[in-house]
């Protein structure tokens, strides 16, 4: 990753969310279970992406409380053949039967509405009928950041507290794969630290290095990993050049793998807050993508991760 003045000779893609939203809008037959919908941006959500053609819902949760709340926000959608509504009597049967509609081929990705996460979660992880796989489950956010000429993805910032080793191939792998879905080919991934160098006091600097040659290896695969890189050298080819780090992620990645959920949640809100990024984001490593946006995500935050996820569902 690199500002457009900066990255000399480096093809660009010229991705940004909005572009995401519009690839999402050319996938065929796209449904989205949502989780406890009676909740405002959540239908706010829905209403933008039923508008842009990106794909039809169905609506699980109390069929009357739904429906009060598409009257005060979105009221076109009380004609429109693009959701349906299924009642259910709490928010936890509510996220039985959403997991349920993606476990059957239902619906090809899953959304949190005005639930907990750990009931949603709860649902997915069941054994006889949710959505687990062998892998981890980690968050994989795509920012669209000013002055930067591409999406660049972070995990995990939201799932697990302080992956292992293999943990963190696993994470790789996760974003790797949503990266794909969207287009981004042989992703650039730079396990971050605070230095460069391999220090075991600080073990992201040893996970780095390992991953790094774990992927070197064949053991990550369809992605470029070099580490450790500190921030600066992973996303500036400025920084890189002046502390004399060369390699083919220096400068140039596009995915950041922090070493724990602090470090990742303390760069997401960073983004957000400060830089005023836009962001969208989901939950990857089930059988399907899951947008699990927070209460505060705008109903536009909401729309991005719908894209991402509808996107990703097309990889399964």
């Amino acid at each position: 990753m690199g500002t457009k003045n900066e990255r000399k000779g480096v093809e660009t893609t010229n991705m940004n969310l909005q572009s995401l939203v519009e690839q999402a809008t050319q996938k065929e037959n796209s449904i989205v279970a949502v989780a406890a919908a009676e909740d405002k941006e959540v239908i706010g959500a829905v209403s933008m992406a039923v508008e842009k053609k990106m794909a039809e819902f169905l609506l699980f949760g109390d069929k009357e409380k739904i429906e009060s709340v598409i009257d005060e926000v979105a009221p076109q959608l009380k004609s429109s053949h693009d959701i349906k509504i299924k009642h259910a009597f709490s928010p936890q049967k509510a996220a039985e039967l959403a997991v349920k509609a993606v476990k059957e081929n239902e619906a090809g990705a899953l959304m949190k509405g005005n639930v907990p996460t750990a009931v949603i979660l709860k649902a997915v992880l069941n054994k006889e009928w949710g959505l687990r796989t062998e892998n981890v489950l980690s968050h994989v956010a795509a920012f669209e950041i000013s002055g930067y000429d591409k999406l660049t993805f972070i995990t995990d910032a939201a799932m697990n507290i302080a992956p292992d080793l293999q943990q963190k191939a696993q994470i790789i792998e996760n974003a790797v794969s949503v990266a794909n879905a969207i287009g981004v080919h042989l992703p650039k991934v730079a396990p971050l630290a605070a230095v460069e160098v391999i220090n075991p006091a600080m073990q992201a600097t040893v996970d780095a290095a390992s991953l790094t040659l774990m992927n070197q290896r064949g053991q990550i695969k369809e992605c470029v990993v070099n580490g450790p890189l500190a921030l600066d050298n992973a996303v500036s080819l400025h920084a890189a050049e002046h502390k004399g780090i060369q390699n083919d992620v220096a400068g140039q990645a596009d995915i950041l793998l922090v070493p724990n959920i602090e470090t990742g949640n303390a760069l997401y809100k960073s983004l957000i807050y400060f830089a005023k990024a836009k962001v969208g984001a989901i939950i990857a490593g089930a059988k399907a993508p899951i947008v699990l946006t927070s209460r505060a995500d705008s109903a536009e935050s909401k729309l991005y991760s719908l894209a991402l996820a509808i996107c990703s569902a097309t990889n399964k």
